[in-house]
Formats: C-alpha cells, sequence, structure tokens
C-alpha cells in the first residue's frame, strides 16, 4: 500500500532550495578525514595501517587539502610530527579538534550539498549515525561530526532526522543515486520507514529524482551491504561493477543478481547505464574471517583515485588499468589495505569529500 506522503519540517528542505549532492569528481575543495584511533576496529593491528593511511594523504594533498578530524592538542601534534616525517605538505593539511569515536569519515560525516547560484552556495545535511545499525558503541561522537564540522565552516545544517551512511549511496551528480536493499530497508536502521518513504528523504535530502536499488552486498560487509563496496559511478552514465568469477565463491551470486538488475536500469535521460566490470580480489581473510576486500572502495580525488589493492598481483593490476581507463584525466594510485581492511573498510570507507562551489566539473 502507498504510504502518506512524509511531513517534512515547516522550513524548506535542500532539494526545494536547489541543493544537490554533486559528484565525487565534482572539483573538492577538500577531502575530510578522521585520524584512526579506535584499536578495536584494528585489533592488535592498528600501528599497521599507519604509513598506507598517510600515503594515502599524501595523494591526496597534490590536488586539495585534507581536513583532518583529531581528538585534541595531543593528538593534532603527533599526527603533524607522523606526516612531516613522511614528507607531507603540512600547508595542505587543516586540523580540527573534533573527537570522535571511530576513522569511517564517510559513513558519520556530513554530507555537502551544493547550490553555487545561492547564499550560501554549500550546506550541510547531518544525517542521524547509529553505527550501522547499532553493531558498534559508543557512536555518539562520530553523530556529532556533521554538526561540529558545519560550526567550525559556519554553514548551514539541516536535519532529515533519520539514519543514513554516505557509502550506502552512490550519486552521478546528474539526479540519479544508487543504493541497495540490504541496507536502507534492513530495520536496524529506519524501521518505521518503508522504501517509497525512504526514497522521499532521499530525493528531499541528496536533491536527487532517481533512486536506482541494487540488492545484497559482499561477505564480510559488515554494514548490511554499503553500494560502495558493488557499484561506483565514474561518469554521469558508466559505473563499474564488481563481479566473481568463481561460481563456488559465496559472492558469485548476489555480484550476478546485482548485474542483472543494473542491465535492466535506465537513466532520467531513459539511457540503459554503462558497465564496466572490475574483478573481485582473491578472498582476504585475517583470524579465520573473510574481509569486505573491493576494488569499488576507491577514492576520487582531485588529481588521484585511490584505488586499494589486496597483494593479488593479477587482480590488483586488472583493476588498476580499469579503473585509470575510467578515469583519463586523474593518476591511479594503489595503495595496500590488507591491513587497513581489517578494520572492514577501505579509502572511500574513511574519505568524505567537500565540493569547491566557484568552478564547475
Amino acid at each position: 500500500m502507498a504510504s502518506e506522503k512524509v511531513q517534512f519540517p515547516d522550513q524548506p528542505v535542500p532539494a526545494e532550495l536547489g541543493y544537490y549532492f554533486p559528484a565525487e569528481w565534482y572539483p573538492h575543495r577538500a577531502t575530510w578525514l578522521s585520524w584512526p584511533h579506535n584499536e578495536d576496529s584494528w585489533p592488535g593491528k592498528i600501528q599497521s595501517i599507519y604509513p598506507e593511511f598517510i600515503r594515502f594523504i599524501k595523494a591526496l594533498t597534490k590536488g586539495e587539502k585534507v581536513c583532518l578530524n583529531v581528538n585534541d592538542e595531543l593528538m593534532e601534534n603527533m599526527v603533524k610530527r607522523s606526516l612531516e616525517r613522511e614528507g607531507v605538505e603540512i600547508e595542505q593539511i587543516e586540523f580540527y579538534q573534533h573527537p570522535t569515536n571511530d576513522a569511517w569519515c564517510r559513513d558519520c560525516g556530513p554530507a555537502f550539498l551544493i547550490h553555487p547560484n545561492a547564499t550560501p552556495p554549500k550546506v550541510v545535511v547531518d544525517w542521524r549515525f547509529n553505527a550501522w545499525g547499532g553493531k558498534y558503541t559508543p557512536y555518539e561522537l562520530d553523530d556529532q561530526l556533521p554538526e561540529r564540522i558545519a560550526e567550525a565552516l559556519q554553514l548551514p545544517i539541516y536535519y532529515p532526522g533519520i539514519v543514513m551512511e554516505g557509502g550506502a549511496v552512490d550519486f552521478n551528480g546528474e539526479g540519479t543515486v544508487l543504493t541497495t536493499t540490504s541496507c536502507l530497508l534492513n530495520p536496524n536502521r529506519n524501521p518505521h520507514l518503508n522504501q517509497e518513504e525512504i526514497e522521499q528523504y532521499l530525493r528531499a535530502y541528496y536533491g536527487v529524482q532517481q533512486v536506482l536499488w541494487l540488492r545484497d552486498g559482499i561477505a564480510g560487509d559488515d554494514t548490511d551491504g554499503h553500494i560502495d563496496d558493488l557499484v561506483r559511478f565514474v561518469n554521469p552514465h558508466t559505473v563499474v561493477a564488481v563481479v566473481e568469477t568463481h561460481p563456488q565463491d559465496e559472492n558469485y551470486e548476489p555480484l550476478q543478481q546485482n548485474l542483472k538488475l543494473l542491465k535492466g536500469m535506465r537513466l532520467l535521460n531513459g539511457k540503459q547505464i554503462d558497465i564496466v566490470e572490475l574483478p573481485m580480489p582473491k578472498p582476504v581473510y585475517y583470524e579465520n574471517r573473510r574481509l569486505p576486500a573491493s576494488y569499488a572502495n576507491f577514492y576520487i580525488g582531485n588529481k588521484v583515485v585511490v584505488v586499494p589493492t589486496f597483494r593479488d598481483r593479477t587482480h590488483d593490476e586488472q583493476a588498476l588499468q580499469i579503473i585509470q581507463s575510467c578515469f583519463p584525466d586523474r593518476e591511479v594510485v594503489g595503495i595496500d589495505s590488507v591491513d587497513i581492511i581489517w578494520g572492514l573498510g577501505s579509502f572511500h570507507c574513511l574519505s568524505q569529500q567537500e565540493p569547491e562551489t566557484t568552478s564547475q566539473p
């Protein structure tokens, strides 16, 4: 049965004012990251992730500022020393003393929407964050992060009042968002909302007109199926989609189902989505647990595309070449993610882009 229209607040929602969430390849003012400090996310391994995390920062600074959330002055000074030791341009780093519970800025950080001709041209949407359905506590500091960032940047802030994570949605910048039913319709997020009502929120607070739904995520993914491990827009009409070639692998069937759904989808202009298939790496295990290793968890910076690699010589190279072909204007940089993925996420999960408002893509 069709639901009654969701009752939004009396003030206009962002979409009504012309704001929208731009595609990741749209020019950035900066990339937001939170310095990893929660040992529970990388039990026994947190020290081993810092070299690759710093490589990530260093790659991004070639083309944009990096805004780094740190817990306090002590952590800020320690991080500065670590970055300087590795030759990172400190002038490219903006430090913000915003305490966090964890490092997954994509999911708990702000959603930046733009309307270049408006005043102001940029606003923040602060979705609620409940640590992927209440799986990890505490998460209150992460839930407060968008508000802290909006205050620091003196940007207006909108509060939809429902749970949403940045890794659950992917945008083409021209009115379409991709997501999954396994995540957004999971009762551990917004049990009071049905699919139609979720779509109304996406349209109102992301400024999209079309929601395309895939199904299940990959094995080992504790987010209940984030799209950023599955399918990513690389331009307004093209996606890369991960596929598993071994029929006996537990990812084979779900990824085939998603591929079939993608092939049947049409964009707002009525055209089919162009699909570029991306291999999955060989399964990555640690302490007998399968980890959600996927080349789709790449991050598109202004000058680089940072791709997780998994010490799988054949598939790593294939994935880097495929992604490079999708981004001829950017340098594709592979960074080892075997230790980082023990935290159950990689470079896209760790980052959130802040778009520029004075330039066009």
